[in-house]
């Protein structure tokens, strides 16, 4: 594991330092699932079960957060407890992460920033639902989100179910194709859809195992090439929403969401909640199992990482 410069504001739990002065496989997780994605108490414990999936595949969960002026790369029992319960959390991408620390606030890591903290902590693997992308009308309100920008120049391998469904996938993926990007689909050609395990895209990359998925990043880095990985790991057969039912729920979800003008970081939360009622329930089930799974395979590639 890297060294760290002392002067980072990163804190460091007591299972995640161990891992790092021993040199087993560490996966970061993000904190936007717990402060933004479902309601106490089920947040916490889907993030304890999500951690527990993480080490029973044979790694170290370090979920990330900001707290009190520092970046806590893992978080204690206590620790992820109060950020479950904690009001007024802020929501931290790249451009307010440094704002947050300086505020001493309480901020929950999205995508991109997760990546940066997790590359400040020399943690080279990332596990997550879906990230974010290109959203649906762009063309008009240039609403992109920063986890592409990141992927492009942070080198962490990123492992999720595709970008969230509610996007506009075949612009995600020209952007990422235009950023340099690889979109490694995990184990089929076609791009996940998220809950659905198809989007009727081909993937531009597809790989089988976590050895090859970690080799390629070492490649990356032999190269010198900036950036990190989507590695898209569809959700089990099992749990998946069939496409042709997700679509009509998100299009119901899309059209509510203009008529009462939710823009910004607001139209995320308020379709997946949407989606939610919609689905009765079911699209929380599934993102449960997607990230699940996630979890495990990037365990796996964290695991060859370790191994050199």
């Amino acid at each position: 594991m890297p060294a760290v410069t002392a002067a980072l504001p990163l804190t460091f739990s007591p299972e995640v330092a161990s891992a790092r002065a021993e040199g087993r496989p560490i996966v970061a997780l993000e904190s936007t699932i717990i402060t933004h994605g479902m309601p106490w108490p089920q947040n916490v414990e889907t993030a304890r079960a999500v951690e527990a999936e993480v080490r029973a595949a044979g790694a170290v969960p370090a979920t990330i957060a900001v707290m009190a002026g520092r970046v806590h790369v893992g978080l204690t029992e206590a620790e992820l407890d109060q950020l479950g319960r904690a009001e007024g959390v802020m929501k931290l991408s790249r451009a307010d992460l440094a704002a947050c620390l300086a505020q001493g606030r309480i901020g929950a890591t999205t995508v991109a920033a997760t990546m940066i903290c997790a590359h400040l902590a020399g943690i080279a693997v990332f596990a997550t639902g879906g990230i974010g992308g290109v959203h649906r009308g762009a063309e008009s309100s240039f609403d992109i989100s920063a986890d592409l920008q990141e992927l492009a120049q942070t080198p962490v391998s990123v492992v999720a179910a595709g970008a969230k469904a509610i996007l506009d996938l075949p612009k995600t993926l020209e952007v990422l194709e235009t950023l340099g990007v690889p979109v490694i689909a995990y184990g089929q050609d076609e791009f996940p859809a998220f809950w659905s395990r198809g989007s009727g895209l081909q993937a531009p990359l597809r790989m089988d195992s976590a050895a090859e998925i970690a080799a390629a990043h070492r490649m990356r880095g032999l190269l010198g090439l900036r950036g990190g990985q989507l590695v898209a790991n569809p959700i089990p057969a099992e749990a998946e929403i069939a496409r042709a039912e997700m679509l009509p729920a998100i299009e119901t979800a899309l059209a509510e969401a203009e008529a009462q003008g939710i823009a910004a970081k607001a139209v995320t939360p308020f379709l997946l909640a949407r989606i939610f009622e919609l689905t009765e329930g079911r699209s929380l089930t599934a993102n449960i199992a997607l990230v699940m799974n996630n979890a495990r395979l990037a365990a796996a590639i964290a695991r060859e990482l370790a191994a050199g």
